[in-house]
């Protein structure tokens, strides 16, 4: 997969407007087949692991990968493949589930600002911020006026990581409503998956019209030059791996990191 107007057209520009039922969740394109995208995905995956050793090793960069889905999107899967070898002292996931008590008494940013990246990390949302305009919208469990201000403080929010050093990337995986139904009857079949099921999945799915409009805005509203949202077909892992893979590779690359020198009074002729 070539960067360039390829991956590009993956990326949302700023007030874009999206019709989620006008991208095609089986999109493979720029493969011949999936041999030659899981050929490239190792490929990505060892630079990958270069990459974040340097990253790590040099300390100055932060680097923040935003994961949202519907239910069944496959997030974790990303996740594990995405990733897959690349040393855990400097990647971490933060995950954001229904608000504690404490949390509640808060800011809806609170408890997300508390997992922001530090210097040479690399730090995965599984789920993110956006939940405070996307379950919290579709559910009503604040008046419209509330969380209509959120897009501006989350904007705000990640200017303010960005201005301090903070690379943000986020990720979109599209999946369709057979597709998900697919995911979640498997989740019941496989008795290895069944831990992963919820008796809510079920009635998220009655409210799939109105979480495909919140995501339209969330892309159109939030989208931005310093944190991107990238819309990644997903109901093909093995595409969803390769893309999200070489979006992450690019611009880890772009940074241009390299190993710190050592300090004249370390060097190698002082051991003794």
């Amino acid at each position: 997969m070539r960067e360039g107007s390829h991956i590009k057209q993956y990326r949302i520009r700023e007030g874009q407007k999206n019709r989620l039922d006008r991208w095609d969740p089986n999109d493979t394109s720029g493969f011949g087949s999936k041999e030659e995208a899981l050929k490239e995905s190792l490929k990505l995956n060892t630079g990958l692991e270069q990459l974040q050793e340097v990253l790590f090793a040099e300390h100055k960069h932060k680097v923040l990968i935003v994961l949202q889905a519907m239910d069944a999107g496959g997030k974790d899967g990303a996740i594990r493949r995405v990733f897959e070898g690349v040393n855990p002292q400097g990647v971490r996931v933060a995950h954001f589930g229904v608000p504690t008590p404490e949390e509640l008494n808060h800011d809806f940013l609170w408890r997300v600002h508390k997992e922001v990246p530090g210097n040479g990390e690399i730090v995965i949302f599984n789920r993110s911020h956006y939940e405070g305009v996307l379950v919290v919208r579709v559910h009503k469990l604040v008046p419209a006026e509330v969380w209509k201000c959120r897009y501006q403080d989350i904007m705000d929010f990640e200017r303010s990581l960005n201005d301090e050093g903070t690379t943000i990337l986020k990720f979109y995986l599209h999946i369709d409503a057979d597709e998900q139904k697919k995911r979640l009857q498997d989740r019941l079949d496989d008795p290895t998956k069944r831990w992963k099921f919820s008796y809510n999945d079920s009635s998220e799915r009655e409210l799939w019209p109105e979480y495909m409009k919140a995501y339209e805005d969330v892309l159109e509203k939030t989208s931005t030059k310093w944190a991107p949202w990238y819309i990644i077909p997903a109901n093909h892992n093995w595409f969803r791996d390769v893309l999200v893979s070489t979006i992450i590779v690019k611009t880890l690359e772009r940074m241009h990191m390299q190993y710190p020198e050592l300090a004249p009074e370390t060097k190698p002729s002082n051991i003794t």
